[in-house]
């Protein structure tokens, strides 16, 4: 095995890789000469180097995390791709196996036959074929950005031998060097994830004229009788997958983030909490980097897998973290077709033709020569046709229907301003230089950016991608939810259906391609806090409530969540511990003022709103039913008093110590399933961190009581496998990596190989963010593949109604989400002050010192400071901690 700590110290002076196409594609920027003799831009160095030559310095400190120093940014890049395929290298390539739209190809079919429709989808999407399309429009830093972070990454292939890869693709064919197209296509699919990524599931695959069948054509075949069979079966698979989303603006990820204003900080500068809940698994974990260029960027910070540049980050100025959005990103739209023609559509009175382009798949069989199938895919001038009865479950007609046919457009289509955006917020020094990222069409795609700085600003925007309706569509918008009943449910899920039949609803363009420009975003600056945990802009903070903005970024006046509820009360009791918790730290310490460990110690302190709403009540309904017999509502009776005994004496809390946590959750896991019948004081937007509150004080205390109910469903789930109420939550709730196993047929089967748990598992803290309300959100995890991968994972079987206990006896909860790159971050007299950790660890790679480190330092709170200052992280680098690597 090949890894940084047995080859730091040196410099490794490899052969020069040829990157397929890169030599072309980077030919404006190589300092050659053109073949006509005009003159070439003058090479900036602080982009590429002055000879061509790419030289990096990696140095790594406490949990793995490097710090790449070079003397301009492809050279940074690069330095970054090596170390990221250092740590990472099974779960880049695989991303960009997916990118190609090549994971039949070597995987096979896969469950459900999911890897033929995703790889036909994303051919429709024009993944691949649009990275290829728009690379050479990119900014001269993307370019720079993305050739660096591919070189790099082929540098760690082509030296790796193929047996000293990490088990998960060891001697793989699909492991070779990428092309920066491939990179870029990579992004088109991040872009996506609240978008078209949707759709990529059997929606798009569906979409074919009412004269045509959905099913692929056998191009190429083994003669098997599995071949025969395939295109049928492909079909029913995508029917049953399209419908399956439900809900269009939920991507399963959550975030906490607050802006400290200098009113509420201990400096009386800005401060911030970046607190991220994504996957510990697969291609969205977040990856910790420090990017510097001397007097060009200094950045540290997080990114998605495979991002050439940290997406999370601070400078020496300010910082910023991101929450994912109530607003939409996409737009459906009702074509009114031509009578007897299914391939025209009328617009304004006019005639537009739906277009067409057929794609190849190639499917592995298990045989030397692979099935080749091949499917036609069709178009509007909006972009890929899309079959909205399946996506509705037949809410919506088929194609031909009614005498209409459903498309969509996707305001992450382009990703060419992906690492400008985040490059330029990386470089900003002050928060005019932010903002102008924003006013220049910059975009984080399915993101609010909450920001703090040096000066003591604190700043919320809304900096997604959001579709530009004229206020004649939106007014038409408004109007058909009042009036339809079935319109507003398909709004209310995420689906924002258009009239296709007139350009009254089409997009804006102005200058940002169709996107609200930044005066209409929702924005807030403030000197004391603004914060948000996925809900609505308009709660940024309730003492300037955010109003009057398209209904496409998300309800106004709307209920808000439990983290969201409880954020905004610890900001505004700042020295209470809450109502039901007296061992808990006060949010921001004794001074009323946060500091950087307060704000990581805000996430630590394991508070849940729902616990602080409902404990108080549900013991004294304890209390009062004593050991009277509870009805089960499915008939039959039991006691509740011992559980009830626990809750009484229970912190309150979710710290693996916390005895009593999980009989709560058992109980909130069923109660909040009453909310909206048993609660009597109704939301009310004046009051929207108390209300709605207050259950019923029908029957509490008797044997009907519906929380003492709710308790007793849950004790049962419990009982079912085995767990005492009286156990500590770090003994029932763990983290446990797995994995180990190759995807799809090269393992053996069409899941892949046989997962094995990897390394110890760690008792660890947090709450499910839904269901417990706790801040410091975690939760299970049932998919038995790691996050947007082919790669298999031990995921448990689960009891419904409990946020995931295992059906094994003893097991617990298998907690894979939440709480990822974190960190509590204050700007003080002598620069940036940041305290935090990766949960999950910076490695997938096993093998890897760094593979769990940092999950046992989460599970024991034992969070680390980041280091930023070039004297800091030269007194704690790692032993043998320092690599300088060249490339061409």
């Amino acid at each position: 095995m090949k890894s940084w700590n047995n080859r730091a110290a040196r410099t490794v002076r490899g052969a020069a890789l040829v990157l397929l196409g890169s030599t072309m594609l980077a030919g404006c920027f190589d300092g050659g000469s053109s073949s006509s003799g005009a003159s070439q831009p003058e090479l900036d160095t602080n982009l590429f180097p002055a000879d061509g030559k790419l030289e990096a310095t990696i140095r790594r400190t406490e949990g793995g995390v490097p710090h790449i120093k070079a003397d301009n940014l492809k050279s940074a890049a690069f330095g970054h791709g090596y170390a990221q395929a250092q740590d990472n290298v099974c779960l880049l390539a695989e991303a960009i196996v997916k990118a190609r739209s090549e994971r039949a190809k070597y995987f096979g079919p896969g469950p459900d036959d999911i890897n033929i429709i995703n790889d036909f989808s994303f051919k429709a999407q024009k993944i691949l074929s649009g990275a290829e399309a728009e690379f050479s429009t990119l900014s001269a830093e993307s370019r720079a950005l993305i050739e660096g972070f591919t070189a790099g990454y082929n540098k760690f292939v082509a030296e790796t031998d193929a047996g000293d890869l990490p088990s998960e693709c060891r001697d793989q064919p699909w492991v070779t060097p990428i092309t920066p197209v491939d990179l870029f296509a990579h992004y088109r699919i991040v872009g996506q994830y609240a978008s078209g990524a949707l759709f990529a599931t059997g929606a798009v695959f569906l979409a074919v004229p009412p004269e045509e069948s959905p099913a692929p054509t056998i191009v190429a075949s083994n003669s098997t009788g599995l071949d025969a069979q395939l295109p049928r079966r492909v079909v029913a698979s995508a029917e049953v997958n399209a419908g399956q989303q439900g809900d269009f603006q939920d991507m399963g990820l959550a975030s906490n983030a607050w802006g400290i204003g200098k009113d509420m900080s201990a400096s009386g500068k800005g401060a911030l909490l970046a607190n991220p809940h994504f996957p510990y698994t697969g291609h969205r974990r977040l990856y910790q980097v420090q990017m510097t260029v001397p007097g060009y960027i200094n950045a540290m910070g997080a990114g998605l897998l495979g991002t050439a540049i940290p997406l999370i980050n601070f400078n020496e100025h300010l910082g910023w973290s991101h929450t994912v959005t109530t607003s939409r990103r996409f737009t459906l739209y009702e074509l009114t077709l031509k009578p007897g023609d299914s391939l025209v559509y009328i617009k304004d009175g006019e005639e537009k033709p739906i277009t067409s382009e057929t794609f190849e798949v190639e499917v592995a069989n298990g045989t030397p020569t692979p099935t080749k199938l091949e499917r036609t895919f069709y178009y509007s001038e909006y972009g890929p046709m899309l079959s909205a009865n399946a996506v509705t479950g037949g809410g919506l007609p088929k194609w031909g229907e009614n005498g209409t046919a459903y498309t969509y457009r996707d305001a992450n289509a382009s990703t060419t301003r992906l690492l400008d955006t985040w490059l330029q917020m990386s470089r900003a020094k002050s928060l005019d230089e932010f903002q102008q990222v924003f006013r220049d069409c910059g975009t984080t795609f399915w993101t609010n950016s909450t920001y703090a700085d040096d000066q003591g600003n604190a700043f919320y925007i809304d900096s997604s991608s959001v579709p530009n309706l004229s206020k004649q569509a939106l007014a038409v918008i408004a109007y058909k939810r009042r009036a339809s009943p079935s319109y507003d449910q398909l709004f209310n899920s995420g689906l924002t259906l258009l009239d296709g039949n007139s350009s009254r609803d089409d997009w804006v363009e102005g200058d940002c391609d169709g996107l609200v420009p930044y005066e209409d975003k929702p924005k807030l600056l403030r000197t004391d806090w603004v914060q948000n945990s996925n809900d609505s802009y308009w709660s940024t903070n309730p003492d300037e409530f955010l109003t009057g903005f398209s209904p496409l970024f998300g309800p106004e006046e709307s209920p808000l969540g439990p983290r969201t509820r409880l954020g905004i009360a610890m900001l505004q009791n700042s020295l209470s511990t809450g109502p039901v918790s007296p061992t808990a730290p006060e949010p921001a310490g004794q001074d009323g003022k946060f500091d950087a460990v307060d704000l990581i110690n805000v996430i630590y302190n394991n508070r849940a709103w729902f616990a602080d709403e409902f404990l108080g009540e549900l013991r004294s309904r304890c209390t009062l039913i004593g050991s009277t017999p509870v009805n089960l509502p499915g008939g039959g009776s039991r006691s509740v008093d011992s559980a009830c005994d626990v809750l009484q004496s229970w912190d309150g809390l979710y710290n693996v110590d916390s005895v009593g946590a999980h009989v709560f959750r058992v109980f909130i896991a069923n109660y909040r399933n009453s909310f909206d019948s048993d609660l009597t004081v109704a939301f009310d937007p004046g009051d929207p961190v108390g209300t709605p509150s207050t259950p019923s004080a029908g029957n509490a205390g008797t044997a009907n009581d519906v929380m003492l109910q709710a308790l007793a469903i849950g004790l049962e789930s419990l009982d079912q496998v085995g767990i005492a109420y009286n156990a500590t939550l770090g003994s029932v709730q763990h983290y446990q990596p797995s994995g180990g196993a190759l995807p799809g047929l090269a393992g053996g089967t069409l899941s892949g190989g046989m997962p094995t748990d990897l390394g110890p598992s760690f008792p660890w803290h947090g709450g499910d963010g839904s269901v417990d309300g706790a801040f410091n959100a975690i939760g299970v995890v049932t998919d038995t593949f790691a996050e947007d991968t082919r790669f298999p994972r031990v995921a448990p079987d689960t009891i419904d109604n409990t946020a995931g206990l295992s059906e094994v006896p003893g097991e617990g909860w298998k907690m894979a989400r939440g709480t990822s790159w974190h960190f509590g971050l204050e700007y003080t007299d002598n620069g940036p002050e940041a305290y935090g950790l990766v949960s999950y660890s910076q490695s997938s790679d096993s093998r890897s010192p760094f593979f769990n480190d940092q999950s046992l330092r989460y599970s024991e709170k034992n969070f680390r400071q980041i280091w930023f200052s070039e004297e800091d992280i030269e007194a704690n680098l790692l032993a043998q901690g320092e690599l300088t690597i060249t490339g061409d």
